[in-house]
């Protein structure tokens, strides 16, 4: 269940996830849509997050989605060392070790998030 918070106190986790996933998707330039697909919302819901201060539940799946999400932006930033240019680029681009996907097109399957956040933290941790 969504849930909407406007009080002075210390964020709750809902809130602090909320942000920290419109914020990551704003980086990387993903449109409401996208997004919605990502979490497994509505295209609304997300415009209520952006608008309204709409935040997820903790316990819903969607947040456990986002939480995945803001995993994959953080290990795709340290990839390209913080570059959000670098960081667009890649997920709009055909990776041949991504099924010869775009991973933009992977993420919004719970399967394929789950297979391109595998890939960059293979990535990460080369030796």
């Amino acid at each position: 269940m969504l849930t909407h918070h406007a009080t002075n106190t210390a964020p709750s986790n809902a809130q602090v996830v909320t942000k920290a996933v419109l914020r990551a998707a704003d980086q990387l330039e993903i449109p409401n849509t996208i997004l919605a697909r990502v979490l497994g919302v509505s295209e609304p819901t997300v415009s209520r997050m952006r608008k309204h201060g709409l935040t997820l539940s903790t316990s819903d799946k969607s947040f456990e989605l986002a939480i995945l999400f803001i995993r994959l932006y953080r290990s795709l930033d340290a990839i390209v060392g913080g570059d959000p240019n670098v960081a667009r680029a890649w997920l709009r681009n055909v990776n041949t070790a991504l099924d010869n996907s775009k991973p933009l097109d992977k993420v919004q399957t719970i399967t394929g998030l789950m297979h391109v956040i595998d890939y960059l933290d293979s990535r990460r941790a080369v030796l």
